[in-house]
């Protein structure tokens, strides 16, 4: 897609009610409070026929120093450093600021085209500060409404008008893309275990706001990478704490946001602090994943933080299968990422983990396996008669889910089931991904005969 199109402006204007807009989506964290947005985000936009890449940023703040303020300013600009247009974003209902004056000086300083956009022009309240904004000397403003929708043909013109060859180039581009379709990884954890950090490093550039406080991250940021050819969407997340210590809205919106990347993610790395390993919310997060039917890998880091790395090691892996039994045999992987050291085995863990997701196991293979199962330890009894098993099929896949036919109703007895699952992980690489056992019961075509019979 050859049009990239970035939307800035002071603090709580409405950029990523726009953005939402654009995507089509509720992407994006909209909240009352200021500063919400703090790293920048990228959708796929489109107004009518008109397709393009947005990125929605975080307030404009006068920030120059090592505050997070200043690292939020500086991911502003590296997304106007991409744009091919820009969007200056105000509201009309309070009128023109000095803020808003100041970084339209700024923008006419760069060599990005600028449009100004009133927001909250709906009805005739807004149309006062629509007109304030001539005195800026960026051209005519497009009076627009993002919560409602209304203005966006005037701003496509206003594109259109702004950057002809490049929206006549992204027309072309969408009607001829054809893309492989994307793995889909979130990484989630805790506070400050270093999600960003970890993605960043993986991507090879700052894309991401970090830093020594904790819950930098408000809302699920989607990143388009490739990996040895591979393409990635990769989703950081908002650190997420036990439910009964999240009491402001704003954090309630921000883990929720975090749970919907978990349920439209496919692979999903668990991150967690060498230093604090596996404490009770990491085996809730993992415990949610595996519930979900994703894939699930456990990244450690601040690895180098360790002295004892081996017993600390054993110590997880026992923690896991004591207290999470469904995620037996879960890859483990430790590593740095502040330094990248052991970042490159975090991938080929989760490609494994994919491939085990997407699974599919012939039925006479399982049915094979099966006779060897039953063989060396055959069905218990249930209600005084011996639990009979007739076969077992593949029903589905993303997670690999098996239907168990038997000749008899009732459950199957649970040691049972684990003992059958686990030896299907076993068998079929099956570790790190959820795998789900429906009973069936088989169908007797001479049973009805013989009662017609009688």
């Amino acid at each position: 897609m050859s049009l990239t199109i970035a939307i800035l402006g002071r603090p709580n204007v409405g950029k990523s009610t726009l953005f939402n807009r654009l995507v089509g989506k509720r992407l994006a964290l909209v909240d009352d409070l200021p500063g919400v947005t703090r790293d920048r985000r990228e959708g796929e936009g489109r107004i009518g026929t008109l397709r393009f890449r947005v990125i929605d940023t975080a307030g404009l703040e006068e920030a120059f120093d090592d505050s997070l303020e200043a690292r939020m300013r500086q991911q502003t600009e590296m997304a106007l450093a991409e744009a091919d247009v820009a969007l200056l974003m105000y509201d009309a209902r309070a009128g023109l600021t000095p803020l808003d004056s100041h970084f339209a000086g700024w923008l006419r300083e760069q060599s990005t085209p600028v449009i100004i956009v009133a927001n909250k022009c709906e009805g005739r309240a807004g149309e006062p500060g629509r007109l304030e904004a001539y005195e800026l000397g960026l051209g005519d403003p497009v009076g627009i409404s993002a919560e409602h929708g209304e203005g966006l043909v005037d701003l496509k013109d206003a594109i259109e008008a702004l950057a002809p060859e490049r929206t006549k180039r992204a027309g072309r581009d969408a009607a001829g893309e054809e893309a492989e379709k994307p793995l889909l990884l979130a990484v989630v954890g805790r506070p400050n275990a270093g999600k960003s950090t970890l993605i960043n490093r993986m991507i090879g550039e700052d894309r991401l706001l970090t830093g020594p406080e904790a819950g930098i991250t408000r809302d699920s940021i989607s990143i388009n990478w490739q990996w040895n050819g591979h393409p990635v969407r990769l989703f950081d997340t908002a650190g997420m704490r036990r439910k009964s210590r999240v009491n402001r809205k704003l954090e309630k919106l921000a883990v929720a946001d975090g749970l919907r990347a978990v349920q439209f993610a496919e692979v999903v790395v668990l991150l967690a602090d060498a230093t604090q390993p596996l404490e009770r919310q990491d085996l809730v997060l993992a415990r949610q994943t595996l519930e979900e039917g994703r894939a699930l890998v456990i990244g450690i880091n601040k690895w180098d933080l360790l002295d004892d790395g081996p017993e600390v090691m054993r110590e997880l892996r026992y923690r896991l299968e004591q207290q999470l039994a469904q995620a037996r045999g879960v890859p483990i992987v430790a590593f740095s990422a502040l330094t990248g050291r052991g970042v490159d085995k975090l991938m080929p863990a989760v490609i494994k983990a994919y491939k085990a997701w997407n699974i599919r196991v012939p039925t006479a293979r399982l049915n094979r396996w099966l006779e060897e199962m039953t063989a060396r330890h055959p069905p218990p009894l249930v209600n005084g008669r011996r639990f009979r098993i007739r076969y077992l099929t593949q029903a589905k896949s993303r997670p690999p889910t098996f239907a168990l036919f038997t000749s008899s109703g009732g459950e199957l007895p649970d040691a049972y089931e684990r003992y059958l699952v686990n030896g299907l992980r076993e068998a079929f690489g099956l570790q790190g991904v959820p795998v789900r056992m429906m009973l069936r019961k088989s169908h007797n075509p001479y049973e009805e005969k013989a009662g017609r019979r009688r």
